[in-house]
C-alpha cells in the first residue's frame, strides 16, 4: 500500500491534483466567516514539499504566466484610463502603501536579522500579493521566499478584514452621510456635463451638424430645440439661427464649443415630441470590441450616444472608443428606435466561452520574451521583468486596447476568472513544494521573529495607507477603505466591506488602486534585492 502511494505521488499529474484537491478543501473551510482561500493550496504543497515531493518547475512557471496574463487582461481596460484621470490619487495611495511596506520590511529584516529572500516573501504575504511572491522568487532565486509568504499571508488577510470591519464601528460615523459630504475622486475629473447653447454665429446658419467641425472636440450634440420643438440631432440635421443645441461633453470643451456657436442658455430639458433617453447595457458578443462609429447608430437608427459608463466611471462618448461587455450607454432617440437598439445590444446567443487560444498564446509568448530582456538601472544594476512582470505588462497593454490586429482578448469574466484561478493554484502548488523543503527548519530557527516581523509589516502599511487616503487626500471613509483593500490587493476584505456599506463606491476605489499595487509590489520585490 505504501509503495502504491509513493508511485502515485511520483507521477506529476497525480501529485498536482492531490495537492489541489486537499488545498482547495482546506481553503474553503470557514471559521467565523474567514477562510484561507487559495492559500490552502500553498500550505498543503509545503507539507508535501517537506516530505520530499516536488511539482515540476514547468508546471509552476506555466501557472504563473497564466495567472499574470489574466490579471493584466482584467486590469488593462481601466489601468491606463485611471492614470489619465483622478485615478492618479489611487496610484499615489498604492505607491504609499507598498513603499511603507518596503521600508518596514527593510527595518524588520535588519532588526531581526532575517535573510533578504525570507523578508521579501514575508512582505508579499503580508500584502497578500501572489504576483509579488512570483517576482520575489525570480529576484531572489530562493524558494525560502515562499515560506515567508506562507507565514505572512494568513495574518495579512485577517488583519485587513478586521480593520475594515472594526474601523467604521469605532469611528461612530454614518458612512453614507460621510460619503455624501465628501468629494468623489473616483469619478473622472472630466466627467461629462450637459450645456445648452443658442446659435448666434451667422456662419453656422443652414449648416449641418457634420459641417460644424466638432469631430475633434469631446462634445456630442444630443438634441436641437427649435421654436419649442425638440429634434434628435443627426449628422445631416441642419442648424438654423436661434436653435438651442443641447450638448454633452467635458466642461472645457463645452465652453470652447459654446464660444464658437454663440451663447450658453438655460434650457428646460424635458423630452417632448416622443424623444426619450434610455440606458442600454452592452451584452451581445458581436458588439463587444466595436466602436460607436462602427455601429453607425445615428445613420441606421437615428440615435445618439451621449454617455458611456464603465466600471462605475462615466466616460465621454468618443466615436473610436471600443465597447466592453457591461458598458452602459445613455442613448437618445424615439421609443421604437430605442427598443430596437436595446435588442441590438442584448445577448442573443448563450455562449459558454469566448476564449481565443491563438490570442492568449501570442500574449503569453510576447510577455515571456519581454520578461527575458535585461533592463539596466543606472547605479543599481540589471533586472528583468521575468515570467511574472513580462506577461503582466504585455497583457495590460493588449487588455487596454481589447484587440491588436488578430489578437482578441475581450473574454467573458467567468472565462478570465477560470484562467486566473487555474494559473494561481498551479503556481502555488509548485512554489509550495519547493519551499516546503526548508519550512520546518525556518520555523524552528526563525519562528518568533517571523511572527513578530510579519505582524509589523502587515499593520504599518494598513494604518499609514488609511491615514494617507483620509487625511492627505481627504477621501471618505468608504473610499479610503476601498483604496486600502485595492492597495493591498485584498479581495476578501473588499467582500467584507461590501457587507458593511451598501454602495458601489468601495468597489470603484478598489478597482482604481488594485492594478497599480500589483505592479508596484512586483517591481519592489526585485528592487529590494539591491538594498538588502
Amino acid at each position: 500500500m505504501e509503495s502504491l502511494l509513493h508511485d502515485l505521488l511520483d507521477e506529476q499529474l497525480t501529485l498536482v491534483f492531490i495537492i489541489l484537491f486537499l488545498g482547495s478543501f482546506l481553503g474553503q473551510i470557514k471559521i467565523k466567516k474567514l477562510s484561507l482561500g487559495t492559500a490552502g493550496v500553498l500550505l498543503i504543497a509545503m507539507i508535501f514539499g517537506h516530505f520530499g515531493y516536488q511539482v515540476s518547475p514547468i508546471i509552476q512557471k506555466f501557472g504563473l504566466s497564466l495567472f499574470t496574463v489574466a490579471i493584466g487582461l482584467q486590469a488593462g481596460p481601466r489601468f491606463f484610463r485611471m492614470i489619465r484621470s483622478n485615478g492618479i490619487i489611487f496610484c499615489v495611495i498604492s505607491l504609499f502603501i507598498v513603499s511603507s511596506a518596503v521600508l518596514t520590511t527593510v527595518l524588520v529584516a535588519k532588526v531581526f536579522d532575517l535573510t533578504a529572500p525570507l523578508s521579501i516573501g514575508l512582505m508579499t504575504g503580508a500584502l497578500t500579493s501572489t504576483p509579488g511572491l512570483a517576482a520575489a522568487l525570480q529576484a531572489t532565486n530562493d524558494p525560502i521566499a515562499s515560506v515567508g509568504y506562507g507565514i505572512g499571508y494568513p495574518f495579512g488577510v485577517l488583519a485587513i478584514i478586521l480593520f475594515v470591519q472594526l474601523l467604521p464601528r469605532f469611528s461612530k460615523v454614518d458612512l453614507m452621510e460621510d460619503l455624501e459630504k465628501t468629494n468623489h475622486p473616483v469619478k473622472n475629473e472630466h466627467s461629462p456635463e450637459v450645456m445648452s447653447f443658442k446659435v448666434t454665429n451667422p456662419k453656422l446658419h443652414k449648416k449641418t451638424l457634420k459641417e460644424l467641425a466638432i469631430s475633434k472636440k469631446a462634445v456630442v450634440i444630443s438634441r436641437i430645440i427649435r421654436n419649442g420643438h425638440t429634434m434628435i440631432a443627426l449628422s445631416d440635421t441642419t442648424v438654423l439661427m436661434g436653435d438651442n443645441l443641447v450638448t454633452v461633453g467635458e466642461e472645457k470643451e463645452l465652453k470652447s464649443f459654446g464660444n464658437y456657436v454663440g451663447q450658453q442658455v438655460n434650457t428646460q430639458l424635458e423630452n417632448p415630441d416622443n424623444i426619450q433617453f434610455k440606458k442600454v447595457t452592452v451584452e451581445d458578443e458581436t458588439i463587444i470590441g466595436k466602436s460607436i462609429q462602427e455601429l453607425k447608430l445615428r445613420k441606421k437608427y437615428g440615435a445618439t450616444v451621449t454617455r458611456i459608463e464603465r466600471k462605475g466611471l462615466e466616460l465621454n462618448q468618443h466615436p473610436n472608443l471600443s465597447l466592453l461587455r457591461g458598458d452602459v450607454l445613455t442613448i437618445v432617440s424615439t421609443e421604437d428606435r430605442l427598443n430596437q437598439i436595446e435588442k441590438l445590444f442584448s445577448q442573443k446567443n448563450v455562449t459558454l466561452t469566448n476564449i481565443h487560444i491563438f490570442s492568449i498564446s501570442i500574449t503569453l509568448l510576447l510577455g515571456i520574451m519581454l520578461g527575458m530582456l535585461p533592463i539596466y538601472i543606472p547605479g543599481l544594476g540589471t533586472i528583468t521583468l521575468g515570467i511574472a512582470g513580462g506577461p503582466l505588462f504585455i497583457a495590460l497593454i493588449i487588455g487596454h486596447f481589447g484587440h491588436i490586429g488578430p489578437i482578441h482578448v475581450r473574454y467573458f469574466e467567468p472565462v478570465n476568472h477560470v484562467i486566473r484561478e487555474l494559473g494561481l493554484v498551479l503556481f502555488l502548488a509548485g512554489a509550495g513544494t519547493t519551499a516546503g523543503k526548508g519550512f520546518v527548519d525556518v520555523i524552528q530557527t526563525e519562528g518568533v521573529k517571523l511572527a513578530i516581523g510579519g505582524t509589523i509589516i502587515t499593520l504599518v502599511p494598513i494604518f499609514l495607507g488609511y491615514l494617507a487616503a483620509k487625511k492627505l487626500f481627504k477621501l471618505s471613509i468608504v473610499h479610503s477603505l476601498g483604496s486600502l483593500c485595492g492597495g493591498r490587493t485584498s479581495t476578501p476584505a473588499l467582500g467584507v466591506l461590501n457587507q458593511v456599506v451598501d454602495t458601489d463606491d468601495a468597489i470603484i476605489a478598489y478597482a482604481a488602486a488594485y492594478p497599480f499595487s500589483l505592479i508596484f509590489v512586483a517591481i519592489s520585490a526585485q528592487l529590494m534585492m539591491f538594498f538588502m
